[in-house]
């Protein structure tokens, strides 16, 4: 294809104007100057710079922002790198039209002319526009990340120096800049502020103070180092007192570091085993005004319950009837979760017990089963098996009167692993042996599943 030099359709017509090709989009050279579209430190219309930056860089390191809608490509909506103009006056990325043009067309995509040439033109232009506009912001978003990190720097060493309110204000504006910069993260990880924010943790921090510096450990990347440092018994014990007697956002902070540290290879279960930390893990998870609060509780509930030492603790806090009373209210994702929980204290033969003593378990499981997820199903399906199997003749009617055996029926002739399948269908034989086959062949209908 023939590439032709720059054209009369875009030019500087010694008028000040400056045509960017598509739409017939005409920008003066004295308005680009004063928005900042040219000039500047780094670039300048018309000429070169010492040590160029990369466009291509630039564009891809640079955090979603308006771009102007004349820098954008009509085909792939990205900002253009390598404009070309078509002889319709239309504007393109170069790799974008060619590609166009490959495939057997010959209309400008955007006006659906005809093309009666097909050579395109760089328009150096409005590639010397766009590149000035994203080196400024480069420049600016480069400087702003310098100051961020002096500043995290002047924190840290202010948090060395002072202490009473003034420690936590240096707390409170450290976390507010953590928050807001991923460069202020690195710096402070860097600079040993993991180590520094952790040592003010301890049997005699205050509330105010260990709240500020646990919303900042919360938002960095924590070596193992810095997880064993933390699971120390004296701050441990901080965080399950705040977990209790915090703010929400102290609350959620709180649970959500306790969970980062549980990942760690040296993690040990007498560190979360105290009957303070389940409680006020199940006060978070039942107060419905805090949606977050009620993931973050459960998710962590549900790492604990990985720990078969801590099972039995969860069911002797009364933790099963109120998660059973909470399924009809929460969220499909919590429901996972809580159902996790449900099923794997259903092991335990006091968890069953819990279960079966709740007038609720069977008829919120039951509705769940084939509504949410197949995890779900499979963990309703284990928890009705464990219930059912401990007392057949009471649970088994009560869960057929439900809708069990309708939902069951829904799952052998489902899609679903052949694990469930047979589940199911051993937990229907058990449900039908109360009823002759007449009367259970009724149950079966599926009239009530699908109002």
């Amino acid at each position: 294809m023939q590439m032709s030099q720059p054209s009369s359709r875009r030019r500087d017509g010694g008028d000040g104007k400056l045509d960017l090709g598509g739409s017939g989009q005409v920008l003066g050279l004295e308005t680009a100057v004063k928005d900042c579209i040219l000039g500047g430190d780094a670039a300048f219309f018309g000429g070169g710079i010492t040590d160029r930056l990369d466009l291509k860089k630039m564009v891809a390191e640079l955090e979603p922002i308006d771009v102007p809608s004349v820098f954008i490509c009509p085909i792939s909506l990205e900002p253009m790198q390598d404009p070309v103009t078509l002889c319709t006056g239309q504007t393109y990325e170069r790799s974008n039209i060619l590609k166009w043009l490959s495939l057997g067309h010959f209309t400008c995509p955007t006006t659906m002319q005809d093309l009666w040439d097909d050579s395109v033109t760089p328009n150096t232009t409005l590639h010397q526009l766009i590149y000035s506009w994203f080196t400024q912001k480069y420049i600016a978003m480069k400087k702003r990340s310098e100051d961020v990190q002096g500043r995290s720097v002047e924190l840290l060493e202010t948090l060395k120096k002072v202490k009473g309110q003034a420690r936590v204000q240096a707390l409170k504006d450290l976390r507010q800049v953590v928050v807001a910069h991923a460069s202020a993260k690195k710096t402070v990880v860097d600079n040993n502020g993991i180590a520094l924010v952790s040592s003010l943790l301890g049997h005699f921090t205050s509330h105010a103070v260990g709240s500020e510096a646990i919303g900042i450990l919360v938002n960095l990347d924590l070596d193992s180092q810095s997880k064993a440092n933390l699971m120390q018994p004296a701050k441990i014990s901080l965080m399950v007192d705040m977990l209790n007697e915090g703010s929400i956002e102290t609350k959620i902070n709180c649970t959500k570091l306790i969970e980062t540290l549980m990942a760690g290879k040296d993690f040990r279960s007498e560190i979360v085993s105290s009957l303070s930390l389940l409680m006020g893990l199940l006060r978070l998870v039942k107060d419905k005004r805090h949606p977050n609060g009620v993931f973050a509780g459960l998710s962590l509930l549900k790492t604990v319950c990985s720990h078969e030492s801590i099972r039995m603790s969860v069911v002797s806090i009364g933790a099963v009837p109120q998660l059973v009373e909470l399924l009809p209210s929460l969220n499909n994702e919590c429901l996972e979760l809580a159902l996790y929980v449900l099923e794997v204290v259903s092991t335990l033969p006091e968890g069953r017990l819990a279960l079966k003593g709740c007038s609720n378990t069977i008829p919120n499981v039951v509705r769940l089963m084939m509504k949410v997820s197949e995890s779900c199903t499979q963990f309703a399906l284990s928890i009705l098996w464990a219930v059912c199997k401990l007392a057949p003749e009471e649970c088994a009617a009560l869960a057929v009167e439900a809708g069990l055996a309708a939902k069951l029926l829904l799952v052998i002739q489902s899609g679903c692993n052949p694990i469930m399948k047979q589940r199911s269908a051993e937990l229907l034989k058990l449900c039908s042996l109360n009823y002759t086959p007449t009367i259970f062949i009724s149950k079966c209908k599926l009239t009530r599943t699908i109002q």
